[in-house]
């Protein structure tokens, strides 16, 4: 399809300009094509969560609706059928893990969180498979904060102290242990463990003082903290009850990182520039600071200061032969001198001003350039090109004023070409059109009583004041109990027009669609021109190098693998599914000339059991084998939202904590919650359980802990998450094991005698493991020399031992295995009070009042929503969030007052 590309330029009076040709270019010709090859072979989706409520405490549901888009339209996607969103925790571990099946895009789940859970900062991740192939750089991926007042007696908070003697970096930690009221347990004995990256980096022991507090000191030569560093401290309260406190170090320093970024992406000489910095600190939130730019004679040539969240943004007109450097002051009142970037003696700057609501700026100037060669800058959203225009050789600049209806919401890459297709320069550029959804709620009134029933009548509609059609979800929650930190906020406008395109934290997203006004569009521009799109290199693109995409869209559940027989592809082979659970199930196939076999559009739900079973052609199964197709999760990158970890995790919550505690021994005085009662650990002196079969060189069941099949949980599909708590003193990341001893090797791994790679756990099936014996003790260890320094974990599967009773064993050709199915979403329980039946004198004292993912307008653009409120007084918070059948996006807070 050819593409008809227009340039629309408005000359600027006052300035040198180059002249323009048609825009019938090649170069842009190619772009043009490419892009659009690219957006057609690699449709970009993304995803977004609404939840229901900003941080949680343990016991509650997490309840979410799944937005999942494509392209730069932001439609609903219809690419893939299944979402797969994980629970993960701060030692990057998954402790909960679901596929959620989309309709069309849509789709709506939760997560329970268990009583026992620990507090801590925990990730939401979501992604689908097809996303895989971008990376994990753009995953939904939200860090929120769990509390635990049902099973916590023991809060702490925590405060650093920073120093450098003699080149020897020593950090002191004053950690204050109180009950949830706030008084302090003094003169208690603490043992502590200061640990980082895995290692052990101190230890001791100490007493608390009056307050409550202990100090504890440890050297440390690490700037910043990797995610991995904690102190581990336990506390003996009430005689000899023992309480184990996890405490994330989020800064092992308190030096700032400024960086300088010039717009477009050079200072050349003789060109004035806008100059953005942005300054951070080791806890990965941005910092205050001022200084002066400085020539190499010491003269003072421009001042700046930090504007927003510690960025900010000048402008100098660098000359030749001169050097330039920045002295900071940060907000201690240290300095430090820092270069700033390098500058050339002969280029191009491109410059963009985005302030205007009307049309977008652009200017390109030269300094010391060959005056024949032509330019061509093309803008793109989401690959997407919107404008094009090329330049006629001579001159020394240009001016272009473009109308800003031309570009939809979201982020808009300019890039300068050089002729012959070398990118130049880059600006990024984020354009705020008026809402195109537009959403209102209308109520009978704005103060309600308590348990009275409310009905909210909500209107979807263009700015234009046309009704139309979409699908919402709704959240109620009492702002009094709950408070959210509205500019921090995940909504469906920052993680689909922002987040989404950018690598790297970005902090309070939602505060540059809140009150947006000149001030937060400025600081948006600023935070543009710290930021780098790279969802493609145009090297790739203009080459037409498009890497094949190595993961498929998974639209339904399949069931596929290869048939064997001694060993090799069985043609032909007869294959059977069959499954009893939640009903009887069976489908037959037949295998390729490759031995390969798929069942394809299946639905079942999670942890079902499913018996596959293959013959040859001629019905016989001996040495038949089945190898079943695995898809493997990503591994779990470190988390890049560092800044929204919390170290002192109960600081601003106490009103939600008190609710919490009230709330739970409300759920168990009516009969509605459970308490899960953690037994202390005993000493067992009978004999220790023997692995048959083992392979352990220390002999059978001669380990520190040995575990057997009917240990481990049902439907659990990964083996590090079915052995993750169970193994005493081992710790898994990203699949691996580690001791918690403080090593930073990971176990060895024995499957069978085989000595086998450390990340080869979830390659095994969980239905073959027999027995896992783990070694931890030199005394155990030293048998299998420097492999085992980390530790051993020896696995003995179903088939591993010569005396293994086959009686037991599924027939040749037949595999009984749990697959990871649908999750089946729950309904939120919201008590009808116009219901006898309903029981008045239980204690409501719900936090998330009313949760509903699937609201719907009509034709009309109308729907309703009814509930009851909570029996507490409060300002109550709703928020509406959705979208159209056109990936028109809206988001709506609304609030009323409950006396």
């Amino acid at each position: 399809m050819k593409k008809k590309i227009s340039a629309v330029l408005l000359v600027l009076a006052g300035a040198l300009l180059l002249s323009f040709n048609k825009v019938d270019d090649e170069l842009i010709k190619t772009v043009a094509v490419q892009l659009d090859r690219w957006l057609s072979e690699h449709p970009q989706e993304k995803v977004h969560l609404h939840l229901d409520k900003p941080y949680y405490a343990a016991g509650e549901d997490i309840w979410f609706k799944a937005y999942v888009t494509v392209g730069p339209e932001h439609r609903l996607s219809a690419i893939s059928g299944i979402l797969n969103i994980e629970l993960i925790n701060s030692d990057d571990s998954i402790k909960q893990a679901i596929k959620l099946p989309l309709t069309s895009g849509l789709g709506w789940g939760d997560f329970n969180l268990p009583d026992t859970l620990a507090e801590g900062s925990y990730r939401i991740r979501a992604y689908t498979n097809w996303m895989r192939n971008a990376g994990d750089d753009y995953f939904f991926d939200k860090t929120i904060t769990v509390l635990n007042a049902a099973a916590n007696k023991v809060y702490t908070s925590t405060k650093y102290t920073y120093n450098n003697q003699t080149g020897r970096r020593q950090d002191s930690a004053i950690i204050t242990y109180a009950d949830i009221n706030g008084n302090p347990y003094s003169n208690k004995e603490v043992s502590y463990r200061v640990e980082n990256n895995n290692r052990s980096v101190e230890k001791g022991k100490g007493v608390t003082n009056a307050k409550g507090e202990l100090t504890v000191n440890f050297a440390n030569n690490s700037i910043q903290s990797t995610g991995l560093a904690r102190m581990q401290t336990v506390i003996a309260i009430d005689g000899k009850e023992k309480v184990t406190k996890s405490i994330v170090i989020k800064a092992l320093s308190d030096e700032v990182d400024i960086q300088f970024f010039p717009e477009g992406g050079y200072l050349v000489n003789g060109i004035s520039s806008k100059v953005a910095f942005k300054a951070t600190g080791a806890d990965g939130l941005g910092k205050d600071v001022k200084g002066v730019i400085k020539d190499g004679t010491g003269k003072t040539i421009t001042n700046f200061n930090s504007a927003h969240l510690g960025m900010g943004v000048f402008a100098f007109q660098p000359q030749a032969g001169s050097t330039y450097s920045a002295r900071v002051t940060y907000a201690d009142g240290s300095q430090k001198t820092v270069p700033l970037p390098v500058i050339k003696d002969a280029g191009y700057a491109l410059s963009v001003d985005n302030s205007d609501t009307a049309r977008v700026v652009l200017r390109i100037l030269a300094a010391n350039v060959a005056g024949n060669e032509s330019l061509s800058v093309v803008a793109h959203s989401g690959g997407k090109l919107l404008y094009a225009a090329k330049t006629k050789p001579g001159g020394t600049g240009f001016m272009a004023a473009i109308p800003k209806a031309r570009f939809p919401s979201g982020i808009v890459q300019f890039t300068l070409f050089s002729s012959a297709g070398e990118p130049l320069n880059e600006r990024l550029i984020f354009v705020q059109q008026p809402d195109l959804l537009k959403l209102n709620i209308s109520a009978s009134k704005r103060v309600y009583s308590q348990r009275e029933k409310v009905k909210l009548d909500i209107t979807a509609s263009t700015v234009k004041d046309s009704l139309i059609e979409g699908a919402f979800s709704a959240a109620v929650i009492n702002e009094t109990i709950v408070n959210a930190d509205e500019a921090n906020e995940n909504t469906i406008l920052t993680d689909i027009l922002l987040t989404s395109d950018i690598k790297g934290y970005i902090e309070k997203p939602n505060y540059y669609f809140t009150n947006i006004g000149d001030q937060t569009r400025a600081n948006l521009d600023i935070l543009m021109l710290t930021q780098g799109y790279r969802r493609f290199e145009w090297k790739s693109i203009l080459n037409a190098n498009f890497s094949a995409s190595r993961y498929q869209p998974e639209k339904t559940l399949d069931i596929s693998g290869t048939v064997t027989q001694k060993g090799k592809p069985l043609a032909a082979a007869k294959v059977t599914l069959f499954s009893s659970t939640g009903g009887i199930f069976s489908a037959d196939t037949v295998a390729d000339a490759n031995g390969r076999f798929r069942f394809k559009d299946l639905v079942f739900a999670d942890s079902a059991r499913m018996v596959v079973q293959a013959s040859a052609a001629n019905g016989k199964k001996n040495n038949v084998d089945i190898i079943l197709d695995n898809i493997e999760p990503p591994g779990i990158a470190k988390n890049k939202n560092v800044g929204d970890i919390r170290a002192n995790l109960n600081e601003g919550f106490s009103a939600y904590l008190q609710y919490s505690s009230k709330w739970y021994a409300a759920q168990l005085n009516s009969g509605m919650g459970v308490r899960t009662i953690v037994l202390k650990e005993v000493k067992v002196t009978e004999k220790k359980q023997v692995a048959k079969n083992s392979s352990n060189l220390n002999g059978s069941g001669n380990a520190d802990q040995v575990i057997t099949a009917k240990d481990l949980p049902l439907g659990c599909f990964r083996l590090d998450m079915c052995l993750q708590g169970r193994l005493v003193g081992v710790r898994f990341v990203n699949g691996r094991a580690f001791s918690t001893r403080g090593i930073n090797t990971p176990m060895l791994i024995v499957v069978d005698g085989v000595y086998l790679s450390d990340d080869y756990l979830n390659v095994l099936n969980v239905n073959d493991v027999e027995t896992v014996e783990v070694l931890r003790g030199i005394g155990r260890t030293a048998i299998y020399g420097a492999q085992g320094y980390g530790g051993v974990i020896i696995i003995t599967t179903r088939r591993g031992g010569s005396n293994y009773d086959y009686l037991k064993r599924p027939a040749p050709g037949v595999i009984s295995y749990t697959p990871k199915g649908y999750y089946v979403a729950r309904t939120f329980y919201s008590p009808r009070y116009d219901d006898p039946k309903t029981n008045v004198q239980v204690a409501d004292m719900r936090s998330t009042i009313y949760w509903n993912p699937n609201i719907i307008t009509g034709k009309n653009g109308k729907a309703s929503i009814e509930y009851f409120n909570a029996g507490s007084e409060g300002t109550y918070r709703v928020v509406i969030e959705g979208i159209d059948n056109d990936g028109r996006l809206g988001r709506l807070v609304y609030r009323y007052k409950v006396e």
